[in-house]
Order: structure tokens, then C-alpha cells, then sequence
């Protein structure tokens, strides 16, 4: 608007400037005089500026008849192509005006005027990997994407122009949200230039996001062939798609496929979580309990998870409660002070009811960095070792307003997973998820509403104890007599509910 105001301003400045400029030579007195060959010719001031205007257009003219009549002679003379690179050159001339004309209204916004000269310089110059390209682009612009889908379908006919041909529909596929057809447009695009980086991008997030593993790997090693991805990114990557491929051939009933591709991915990345817990599951499966120690140990080493307890658990399924806890010495000492570890040492403690040595294995880590869980397997441990339900209701208070500890959270938009995943759940985001905290510290309702039944019950059992007190009081409660040790009732520990809450 404001632009289109600026134009017709100048343009009635320079018609009121042509008029006075008129008007002036007009009114100027004098006279003109030319003087050739003998005879003399008298003008006034307007006529002698028009012949002027005059003699530069026939010099102008005379100089192009005479360029085209050197280019005839030479034609004439055995130059076959004077001519056509004459004629050529003034196409050439124009088509490059146009071009440069349709580029300009193209970025000011002026889809019309950019589509009409970018159809001029299609006719012009013998260039469709730019005119049918701009053509293409103005097209789009102006919301005629029939016609841009055209544009492009033709430039597939050229060698020069295929693969942005193939890209201006792959771009078009991919707003559609056509998976499939854009898919196979990447591979073609793939094939043509490797070395692209946005087409190999594109082509490896198609490639997970419809589980084309397999593809994705080689689009992948690609990549780093390209120098595009450094090496070590390149093989926690290649370990992620592994293990997408085995978890996806496991539900399908392809266990060779699965072991094979666990497998490697643990050889590719010893401390990634989801290979070494994978790899060690399949390990048990295969009833191989050494190297399923052996892959879990290694990777606990670095990064102790509970995905890799649950893994070394099942060397033994049915050990007993203290046999576990004995054999779970080895993988505990590779990592001793680490949260994880603790955690894991009191919970076997709690299962093998040591409620002392829970306490021991725990440590400060409810004081020092509580979380749920933690907080949780306090309350356990205190409800064990008989403590007033007011004091396990403590704990358990406690536990709704801590972190959560660590999940499976994606960087890229912070969504929290129940489970690692290969893409995240919520962007689509290929290798995302780590095993962190959330940014938040308050605890979710969920939480909340796991462990609100265990601090509500704990309450109307105290509630009910003190109603009927008076009947229940036992022999010599009116003189004060302590009841004796042996009458003592131990509150009875349900582990399994305290774990279950921690962990929703």
C-alpha cells in the first residue's frame, strides 16, 4: 500500500517535471541553427531538442541494421552461427531483464508480476533449471499449486533441472503430509545428489518415521561419509536405530532378527541403556546368564538404571529374597555411591526384610536428594521397623511435593515417556530421550493420586485405632504398665504397594 502510494507520487513528480521542463524551452527566446553541405536550417528550441530525441533513435537503429548486416556477411562467409549468436544475444539480453524482473517482484511480494515475467524469461532463455524453477516458485506464491505441481513435473525431463524438479515436489508431499510419496521422492532425490544435506536429512526423519530402519542406516552411514555427522553422534545413532529395528522384529516373532540387532547395538554403544537392557533380556531368553552379566556390569559401570536391574534380575527369577541380594553385591559395588545403586540395595534389603540394612544402603539420600522414590523406600523401611503410622505418613507426605527422579524425556519439546523410545512420542523427534528430570520439581497429580490412598488409609486406620481404645486397651493400661514387647503388634509391611506408588 505504502509502496504502491511512492510510485504514484514519483510518477506525478516526473510528468509535472517533464511539463515545466516543456513549458521552460517553450517560452526560451532564440533560435537553432544547422548548417550542412551548403544549406542552412533555422529551429526553434523544442523543435531542435526533437531532433535530437531524432538523430540518437536513427543512430541507434543504424547501429543495430549494421550490426545484423555484419552478422549476415559472416553467415555469407562460412560462420553458420553468427547469425544465431546475434539473435541469441538479444533473447539472452531480454530474458535475463525478465529474470531479474520476476526475482525483484518475486521478493517484493508482487506474485502476479513475478509470475507473468518468469513465463516471459521461460520463452526467452533456454534455461529451465532457472525459468521453470522461478516459474514454479511464482506459482506457488500465488496459490496456483496446480500449476507450480506442473512446473515441476516438467523439469524432470532435464537432465539439469530433475533433481530440483524432484525436491519442488518432495517439498509439496511433505506439506501434504503424503509419508509415502515424499518418502520415495527422497530416495530419488537421494540418489541423484548424496551429498545434499536438507535432502538427506529429509529422507532419514521419513525413514523413522515409518520404521524404515534398515533405510535409515544406510541414509545414516551416508552422512558420516559425508563428513555432515561427526563419527561418535554417528554410532550412538546407528546403536538407536539397532535397537528400534530388534524391538520392532521382537513383536513381530523375528527373534533371530531381534538377537542379531540387540546384539550389535550393545557392541556399538556398551553404556547405552536401552541396547545393554535389550541385549541382557535376550540374553536370558537365550538362557546365557554370563553374558548377560557381563553386558549389564559394563554398562552399569557408567550408568546404573533400573531397566538394568530389572535385566539382571531375570539371570534368577526365582532366587530368594536374600540370594538376590547377595548376588546383586557384584553389580551394586561397580557403582556404589550412585543414587541408582542405593536405591536398588534398599529395595532388596526391604524384600529380604534387612529393614537395617535398607536404612544402611539408603543413607542420607532421602536428606540429600529426595525424590519420590527415594522418600517412598524411606517409608517402607519405617513402617518395617515399626514406627507410629504419623511418621510413615510423613514420609509419605513428603513424597507429593519432590521431584519424580529421573524418566525418559525428550530434549527437543520435554515430553516425559512411560519408556525409551527411538522417536519421541510427542515431537516425532529422532534420538531425543534421555534419562533425566524433569524441569519441573512439583510433582504431577498422578503421583499424587497414587500415594494419596496410602497416607488416607494410614489416617483412618489411626482414626479408628482411637475410637475404640477404650475396649481395646490391654490389662494394666490404668496403672500405665508398658505393654509387654511380645503383645506388640509390627505394622504389616506391604513393600509392593509403597514401589508401586514411587514408581507411577
Amino acid at each position: 500500500m505504502i509502496w504502491s502510494l511512492v510510485k504514484i507520487l514519483f510518477f506525478i513528480g516526473i510528468a509535472a517535471a517533464l511539463a515545466y521542463g516543456a513549458g521552460f524551452i517553450i517560452e526560451t527566446p532564440g533560435e537553432v541553427r544547422i548548417a550542412f553541405n551548403g544549406q542552412e536550417r533555422t529551429l526553434t528550441p523544442l523543435g531542435g531538442l526533437i531532433g535530437l530525441v531524432v538523430l540518437m533513435a536513427v543512430v541507434w537503429i543504424v547501429l543495430k541494421i549494421a550490426g545484423f548486416c555484419v552478422a549476415v556477411v559472416r553467415t555469407m562467409l562460412g560462420d553458420s552461427t553468427a547469425l544465431m549468436r546475434y539473435l541469441d544475444r538479444n533473447r539472452e539480453r531480454k530474458g535475463y531483464d525478465a529474470l531479474s524482473q520476476s526475482l525483484t517482484a518475486l521478493a517484493e511480494g508482487d506474485n502476479r508480476k513475478a509470475q507473468t515475467k518468469a513465463q516471459k524469461a521461460e520463452k526467452l532463455l533456454n534455461k529451465p533449471e532457472l525459468t521453470t524453477l522461478l516459474s514454479a516458485q511464482a506459482a506457488e506464491a500465488n496459490g496456483n499449486r496446480a500449476r507450480a505441481t506442473e512446473l515441476y513435473k516438467t523439469m524432470l525431463s532435464h537432465d539439469k533441472s530433475r533433481f530440483i524438479g524432484i525436491k519442488g515436489l518432495l517439498k509439496q508431499q511433505l506439506e501434504t503430509g503424503s509419508t509415502e510419496t515424499a518418502l520415495k521422492l527422497a530416495e530419488k532425490a537421494f540418489a541423484l545428489n548424496p551429498r545434499n544435506t536438507g535432502v538427506v536429512d529429509t529422507l532419514f526423519d521419513l525413514q523413522s518415521k515409518t520404521s524404515d530402519w534398515a533405510g535409515a542406516r544406510s541414509t545414516l552411514a551416508a552422512k558420516v561419509r559425508a563428513s555432515t555427522l561427526p563419527r561418535d553422534v554417528g554410532k550412538r545413532r546407528e546403536a538407536v536405530l539397532l535397537v528400534a529395528e530388534a524391538l520392532g522384529a521382537r513383536q513381530e516373532g523375528k527373534d533371530a532378527q531381534s538377537r542379531d540387532a540387540a546384539y550389535q547395538a550393545n557392541r556399538i554403544s556398551p553404556d547405552f541403556v536401552p541396547a545393554a537392557a535389550l541385549a541382557g533380556a535376550l540374553y536370558n531368553e537365550a538362557d546365557e546368564p554370563r553374558k548377560t552379566a557381563k553386558v549389564i556390569k559394563k554398562a552399569w559401570a557408567t550408568a546404573p538404571h533400573p531397566d538394568l536391574a530389572a535385566a539382571f534380575a531375570g539371570i534368577a527369577p526365582n532366587e530368594t529374597p536374600g540370594a538376590r541380594l547377595s548376588r546383586f553385591g557384584e553389580l551394586i559395588k561397580l557403582n556404589p555411591e550412585h543414587p541408582e545403586s542405593r536405591m536398588v540395595a534398599a529395595e532388596l534389603s526391604l524384600a529380604a526384610e534387612d529393614f537395617p540394612g535398607a536404612r544402611r544402603a539408603l543413607g542420607d539420600l532421602a536428606e540429600t536428594d529426595p525424590t519420590t522414590r527415594s522418600l517412598a523406600i524411606m517409608a517402607a523401611i519405617e513402617k518395617g521397623e515399626g514406627a507410629p503410622d504419623t511418621v510413615v505418613r510423613g514420609w509419605l507426605a513428603k513424597a507429593l511435593t519432590v521431584p519424580r527422579g529421573e524418566a525418559w524425556i525428550c530434549s527437543n519439546c520435554n515430553h516425559i515417556h512411560g519408556e525409551w523410545q527411538p522417536l519421541c512420542e510427542n515431537c516425532n523427534a529422532f534420538d531425543t530421550l534421555g534419562w533425566t528430570r524433569p524441569t519441573e520439581t512439583a510433582q504431577s497429580d498422578s503421583v499424587a493420586a497414587a500415594m494419596l490412598p496410602l497416607i488416607i488409609g494410614a489416617i483412618e486406620d489411626n482414626t479408628e485405632d482411637e475410637a475404640g481404645a477404650v475396649e481395646d486397651e490391654p490389662e494394666g493400661w490404668e496403672t500405665g504398665e508398658p505393654e509387654p514387647e511380645s503383645q506388640r503388634e509390627k505394622p504389616e509391611l506391604d513393600v509392593a504397594e509403597i514401589r508401586a506408588a514411587a514408581n507411577s
